[in-house]
């Protein structure tokens, strides 16, 4: 793959900061209070979940522009979960609500978020290393 972009970010934990190398990304880290922490903070799993609904919701955009069908009434809500894994480390597992408008209900807007999920790139690289769900709204 030749990359067209390449975004670059330094973190030095979960109890620390993440800034991105143009600076506009500037975050404070905490363990959620979930995980034991005081959660004063954003974290890694928040960030991937916006990540993938944005990407997801513009795969989505994508995939109906070829298909000549409006989908700027949809929106993508992810949910990324941290649990323990099998061999006793840390595992995710994600949620990709898409809602959609009412035209868009049923197979059709079904068949549209299966080809997006087909298409957008956190979807691709997630693919067979940690499940994900869709739920069509």
């Amino acid at each position: 793959m030749d990359a067209l972009y390449t975004a670059v970010a330094t973190a030095n934990g979960r109890e620390g900061r993440t800034v991105s190398s143009d600076g506009r990304l500037d975050l404070q880290l905490a363990f959620p209070a979930a995980l034991g922490g005081n959660g004063e903070g954003t974290n890694p799993e928040q960030l991937f979940a916006a990540g993938y609904a944005a990407c997801f919701a513009s795969a989505l955009g994508a995939v109906g522009r070829a298909a000549k069908i409006d989908t700027k009434d949809a929106s993508v809500t992810a949910e990324v979960g941290i649990g323990k894994d099998t061999d006793g480390g840390f595992g995710l597992a994600v949620t990709l609500r898409v809602e959609l408008p009412d035209s868009l209900q049923g197979e059709e807007g079904q068949a549209l978020v299966e080809q997006a999920h087909a298409y957008c790139p956190y979807s691709k690289a997630t693919r067979g290393n940690i499940p994900v769900t869709l739920v069509v709204e």
